[in-house]
């Protein structure tokens, strides 16, 4: 697994080097968006609210919500619609109901026209209305109607006793009389305000008295999702999987990128890196066909977590190192000196770098070029050479895979005699002097020369 960080560069080179495959991700996405829409069919949600008068408390308020979407309330409402197809279960996944500001109770329905959804919302909202009367009629304390009655009764007898006293009173006009049937009538008008206020005060009262205000407006737009927000999450949906299932491909990569990590699966020694004019053939397959072509054609045929190549020096420059790796094998090895330069199948970067490497060495020392599948390494018998040099880019094989590799050239008693790892790099057009062919020329064509094992 590589420890990089995840950066925002890497995720710009995802959407640089693979904005083909995302956008044909994005495409599938969308479609697979519009075909979940054209599944489920658009639904219209509207809304009815019912205002509660009095003085309730939020869980009073939760309560009433509850009843409003309760399976009585439903099946009450199903039974009125008499929808074919459409039952008393079913209906109880379109409707629902919340608690607003100001003890308003606010009751949705959802349908697949807006007609059905407002009739729905309007139905559940008198049924809710008539339902919560019948609950609150019909659940009033039998014990405190009782106290109620008889308070009531107790004061119609008080009045009427207030009555007798005020005809028994002396019927003159004397102050005293006069008095008297003032504070009994004032006593009497007391009574009647503090009933009358008794009965306002009363919570049936007030509770019974729920209004539906106004009926539901019918809806002008579907409920989401719509099918144009199911398009675009489908296409947002399948680009942020590819983008996330680039980032997990490169955090999973287990592919040595270091010299010294290259060193240690190969257990050999480090003779020195080269560079490789970058050219975008250079990471790309060899092979035909549609599946090919259709690769090529999404931008999948190269890899993208390479990074950008590093800008070289001149073309001298690049010889030099190419010689001081040569210089290095002449030291290391007694003469007669001929090696087996081991390549990667696939490493294109490392096959051109044996080239030119041979075209640095000329006969000392006379290399032998072999390609070697990583899948099954074979490095042929030990003739007269006096080990195996095994060059190959940074980046693209696993530890496995070049622990095969060596094990391949023990099998064929060949010492891993040293390591050259070879990069991409950009270059800027030569200055070439004419009739001076450029170098580059030879490796290529001493890489096809001698690619099944020819000497050089």
């Amino acid at each position: 697994m590589s420890d990089d960080t995840i950066r925002l560069a890497t995720i710009g080179r995802i959407l640089r080097r693979r904005w083909r495959l995302l956008a044909a991700l994005a495409v599938v996405g969308a479609l697979v968006g519009y075909g979940t829409s054209v599944l489920f069919p658009p639904r219209y949600t509207a809304s009815a609210s019912v205002l509660l008068p009095g003085q309730w408390e939020e869980r009073e308020l939760l309560t009433q919500v509850d009843v409003a979407t309760s399976s009585t309330v439903v099946d009450r409402v199903a039974a009125a619609l008499d929808w074919s197809g459409v039952s008393g279960t079913e209906l109880r996944d379109r409707v629902s109901a919340k608690a607003a500001d100001g003890n308003i109770i606010k009751i949705s329905g959802t349908a697949d026209t807006p007609e059905r959804a407002q009739r729905l919302a309007d139905r559940m909202a008198r049924q809710f209305v008539t339902y919560a009367a019948r609950i609150t009629s019909g659940s009033t304390d039998s014990a405190a109607a009782t106290a109620a009655e008889a308070l009531r009764q107790q004061v119609e007898d008080t009045n009427r006793r207030i009555t007798e006293l005020a005809d028994a009173a002396d019927p003159g006009q004397t102050v005293e009389s006069v008095q008297a049937r003032t504070e009994l009538e004032q006593l009497r008008t007391s009574l009647e305000e503090a009933m009358q206020k008794l009965d306002e005060a009363d919570p049936a009262n007030d509770r019974a008295s729920m209004v539906v205000m106004g009926p539901a407006a019918r809806p002008t737009g579907e409920a989401p999702p719509t099918r144009t927000q199911l398009i675009l999450g489908g296409a947002l949906l399948f680009f942020l999987l590819a983008v996330i299932g680039h980032l997990a491909a490169a955090r999973m990569n287990r592919r040595l990128r270091t010299e010294p990590e290259i060193a240690a699966a190969l257990g050999s020694t480090l003779l020195g890196t080269v560079d490789v004019p970058g050219e975008r053939s250079a990471h790309r397959p060899d092979g035909g066909g549609p599946r090919a072509w259709t690769r090529r054609l999404l931008g999948i045929d190269t890899r993208w977590d390479i990074p950008t190549p590093q800008r070289s020096g001149d073309e001298a420059g690049r010889r030099i190192r190419y010689r001081r790796v040569c210089a290095r094998l002449r030291d290391r090895l007694p003469a007669p000196r001929r090696l087996l330069v081991v390549v990667p199948d696939g490493d294109e970067i490392a096959r051109r770098a044996a080239g030119q490497l041979i075209a640095e060495a000329g006969s000392d020392p006379q290399l032998r070029v072999v390609g070697v599948s990583v899948d099954r390494p074979t490095v042929p018998d030990r003739d007269t050479e006096a080990g195996a040099l095994v060059v190959l880019s940074a980046g693209s094989w696993t530890a496995e895979e070049l622990a095969g590799i060596a094990e391949a050239c023990a099998d064929g008693r060949h010492e891993v005699v040293g390591i050259v790892v070879a990069g991409p790099v950009r270059t800027r057009p030569p200055a070439r002097s004419a009739g001076h062919p450029p170098d580059d020329a030879t490796p290529a064509l001493a890489v096809r020369g001698h690619a099944t094992g020819g000497s050089a």
